[in-house]
């Protein structure tokens, strides 16, 4: 093996005294918090130790800095074994540990970006290793920079389908740069794992997906400090270290038992603690230096005020469905700063986001049908403010990651959602293909910002913003054309809705987004032809949604409203409305949805046939004024 070296004896056994330290950090700050995963802790305590005082580069004075190496921590229960490591490495003091699970702490029971050097919550188990691919795959092909990322992973969570998605990826793209570490340690959290201690299994399945397999006891450091320098050796593929580990190890009379996960040790800590100490040779301060050097290689990146590299240019009539005009101001935007990213699940030519693949092929990430990996990766390539990452995909098929999604919030990460093929009107394609709970699952997601734009000019504003906006972000866009209704010089902001037909005559509002916008305000030219003035309002952003316009129009026209969607009645832009006219008098709000499961049926004739068509609408203003 190339300029391999064994480790000095005293390094060897400073490795060992730390992994125990680590272990009686894991029991007395669980024990002071009365909860939380000691034993899981325990079987991590080896890898932990050769990691963050042997093989990683990093610094302790910025541990988010862009040229170190990145660890993600996917079996997020075992953070008490995290905490420590980085208390042992000087980051913060190690009486700090016993606050954790305070309610004034920042040591939470599993790891998230309040504390600063933690780039992804994890938890959710599955999930770690997709984001430590986005990571890797920024490393290795935008930044080019030598950092290197480790994933830890749970053996019961390499059930989940998901992580081998992220196998998949990984593999597929030859992310030499990214070692996974699956800690074997036989128990979950109610029985023994499905494949226990077989590792022939683990290394077979693998190896069958590309990637380089190493078995090792990850109890022995030795073992561990040779199998991190193979991995980053090893060119052309990632590598997985099998770990053989313990639960509970060096916990006597609790090692290798079931039904000690999730718990303090209780009356059994001391005696634990007494154990562990007569472990270590050497108590004191440390002796080696706790990390490696880092190269400072990563380069400076600036992602902030994103513009279109041109404005819309459109003409008023025009018909164009917004999911084409998202396809164009990616591209306009990725013209204007070279860290604009598109990532999709083979959909790309349906959500257009094949037109930054043909301007830039670098900037574009194919992820293929696993939305999970999909929306992962891009929450590990946002890490850091590397890239600004676009994901596409049927807004259907993002239900299918919701949790990745979730889990992306509570990691207060930037990426860029657009969904496509919403609502009845995508046609004939039929129930499974249309985003109908889309609208209900981004409004439930803490912090987002959604973007409904009603015409080509609002998309490529909306895009732009995004690209802008803090947080997650929700852009929908319609299969079906659109026309052009926004001059190409409006004035677009988030939180701000825009009244497009209005007279002083107004008796009724009719709110819509998308499609139902258009459908509104034809609605209003049929009412106009009966004698009845109606004012159209575009909401623009669903989430948040422009309170004040709205009320203060509705008002101004009586009092009644109109709100349409293609959606489901339930959690879309109807709510949105009825939450924000909940508390104000006289006011009364009639909502359009789709109300049943749809059928397959050409666009126009599922409007009609779902109640949601300009008539129907013209139909419902006509009832609310009689109210």
């Amino acid at each position: 093996m190339p300029n391999y070296h064994k480790p000095e004896a005293k390094v060897v056994q400073e490795l060992r005294d730390i992994a125990n330290k680590i272990r009686i950090h894991s029991v007395t700050s669980t024990q002071a918090a009365k909860s939380g995963h000691p034993t899981s802790c325990a079987s991590i305590a080896e890898i932990l130790s050769v990691l963050f005082f042997h093989t990683m580069r990093y610094k302790v004075s910025a541990p988010k800095d862009a040229s170190s190496d990145r660890f993600v921590l996917s079996k997020g229960h075992a953070a008490p074994a995290l905490y420590a490591a980085w208390a042992e490495a000087g980051l913060f003091p190690v009486t700090d540990l016993q606050n954790l699970r305070k309610i004034d702490s920042d040591l939470e029971g599993h790891p998230t970006p309040r504390l600063n050097f933690i780039d992804v919550a994890t938890g959710s188990l599955g999930q770690g290793l997709s984001m430590a691919g986005g990571m890797a795959y920024v490393g290795k092909n935008y930044d080019k920079a030598n950092y290197r990322v480790y994933c830890l992973v749970g053996d019961g969570e390499s059930a989940e389908g998901s992580f081998w998605e992220s196998v998949h990826f990984a593999s597929y793209y030859k992310l030499d740069n990214l070692c996974l570490i699956l800690d074997v340690n036989r128990l979950g959290q109610s029985q023994e794992t499905s494949m226990g201690h077989d590792f022939e299994n683990y290394r077979k399945r693998l190896e069958a997906f590309g990637m380089q397999a190493i078995i090792v006891d990850g109890h022995d450091v030795e073992d561990l400090v040779k199998a991190f320098h193979t991995a980053a050796s090893t060119k052309g593929r990632p590598t997985a270290i099998v770990a053989k580990t313990f639960k509970g190890k060096n916990f006597p009379e609790i090692e290798n038992l079931e039904n000690w996960h999730g718990k303090a040790l209780g009356g059994e800590t001391d005696r634990v603690i007494e154990h562990l100490k007569k472990l270590i040779t050497n108590p004191g301060p440390l002796q080696i230096h706790p990390h490696k050097p880092l190269k400072d290689d990563a380069p400076v990146v600036d992602i902030s005020n994103i513009k279109l590299s041109s404005p819309p240019n459109y003409k008023l009539g025009d018909n164009i469905a917004t999911r084409v005009a998202y396809g164009t101001a990616l591209v306009k935007i990725a013209k204007n700063n070279s860290r604009v990213i598109a990532l999709d699940g083979d959909m790309k030519n349906s959500t257009f986001s094949e037109n930054l693949l043909k301007v830039d092929p670098a900037r574009y990430i194919e992820c293929f049908i696993a939305e999970q990996s999909l929306v992962g990766t891009a929450i590990g390539a946002a890490c850091r403010d590397r890239t600004v990452p676009f994901v596409s995909t049927f807004a259907c098929f993002l239900t299918r990651a919701f949790d990745q999604i979730r889990m992306g919030a509570i990691s207060q990460t930037n990426v860029n959602f657009v969904g496509s093929h919403c609502g009845v009107s995508i046609g004939e394609d039929g129930p499974s293909q249309m985003g109908l709970e889309d609208l209900a699952m981004f409004r439930a997601v803490n912090g987002s910002t959604i973007f409904y734009p009603a015409d080509a000019v609002s998309t490529e504003r909306a895009i732009e913003l995004a690209a802008n906006t803090k947080g997650i972000t929700f852009t929908r866009v319609n299969r079906p054309t659109t026309s052009v209704v926004y001059p190409n010089d409006f004035v677009f902001a988030v939180g701000k809705a825009n009244v497009l037909v209005s007279s002083p005559e107004d008796q009724v509002v009719l709110i819509g987004a998308g499609i139902t916008l258009q459908e509104s305000i034809t609605a209003a030219k049929e009412l106009a032809k009966a004698g009845i003035h109606a004012r159209v309002i575009d909401p623009f952003t669903v989430k948040p949604l422009d309170t004040e316009t709205i009320i203060k129009n509705i008002k101004e026209a009586g009092g009644r409203a109109v709100v349409t969607e293609d959606h489901y009645y339930e959690g879309g832009l109807g709510d949105a409305v009825f939450s924000a006219t909940a508390l104000e008098r006289n006011i009364v709000v009639k909502h359009l949805a789709i109300g049943k499961l749809p059928r397959s049926g050409p666009s126009d004739v599922l409007l009609d046939l779902y109640g949601i068509s300009a008539k129907h609408i013209a139909l419902a203003a006509q009832e609310v004024l009689k109210l």
